[in-house]
């Protein structure tokens, strides 16, 4: 895994922290509950949602087990949630703005039930409208794409929290170029929505090297969580 790639993983748990600590200092609604954050992992590539070469039946239970309780984090059904995937960047912060948002198999080398999965999550452009603006109210330039899909970042974890497939969901890039101090900024802009019945999920994983992870499981994982951390 690249510098870069674990750079990804970092600002996804600080851009999930600091929209967390971005809400302290405002006051709560009273008609709606502070929705909390949260980063969570989503597998490798379509795993543990089918079973894969190599990969310990335990573990694909445990790791599923983990992603369903995903849906138990909030206490109240939120409104909508906005997922930021470490697998999509770009130029400028991006959204996803379509209301049936498809499927995006951003992986490859795996049987072909890899690629027929679904998960016809709604989109919500309203919320993404929302997301937009707040990003250029705290001076951030943005995008929307209305035809871009879930990537697996997105619909691996979820397909196993929410089965069936309800709450809109909106897609936000990381922005080129990983800047902390910016993805920084970019969490506390959003914190607000957390008291707008938005929950915010940011998807990554400490250890993404397939290759790595499959020729020298211990030691490659070892060295690179104990980097990560």
């Amino acid at each position: 895994m690249s510098f870069d790639a674990l750079g990804r993983r970092q600002l996804l748990r600080a851009l999930a922290g600091a929209a967390l600590a971005g809400c302290s200092r405002r006051s709560v609604p009273m008609t709606r509950e502070r929705l909390p954050t949260a980063f969570i992992p989503h597998g490798g590539g379509p795993w543990p949602l089918m079973p894969l070469p190599g990969m310990p039946n335990e573990e694909a239970t445990a790791l599923r087990g983990y992603m369903e309780s995903i849906a138990r984090v909030p206490s109240a059904a939120p409104r909508a949630l906005l997922v930021v995937s470490a697998h999509w960047e770009a130029e400028k912060l991006t959204v996803n703005s379509g209301a049936a948002p498809g499927m995006l198999y951003d992986y490859g080398g795996f049987p072909q039930e890899a690629y027929e999965l679904q998960w016809p999550a709604p989109g919500h452009p309203a919320v993404a409208t929302e997301v937009r603006q707040r990003l250029e109210r705290a001076g951030f330039a943005t995008d929307e794409d209305a035809e871009r899909g879930f990537d697996h970042g997105v619909f691996i974890p979820l397909l196993a929290a929410f089965p069936a497939p309800s709450i809109p969901v909106v897609q936000l890039s990381l922005k080129r170029g990983l800047d902390p101090a910016e993805h920084l900024s970019i969490g506390r802009a959003l914190a607000p929505l957390r008291d707008d019945g938005v929950f915010i999920v940011g998807s990554g994983n400490s250890f993404h090297n397939l290759r790595a992870f499959f020729r020298e499981r211990t030691s490659a994982m070892k060295a690179h969580s104990e980097a990560f951390d």
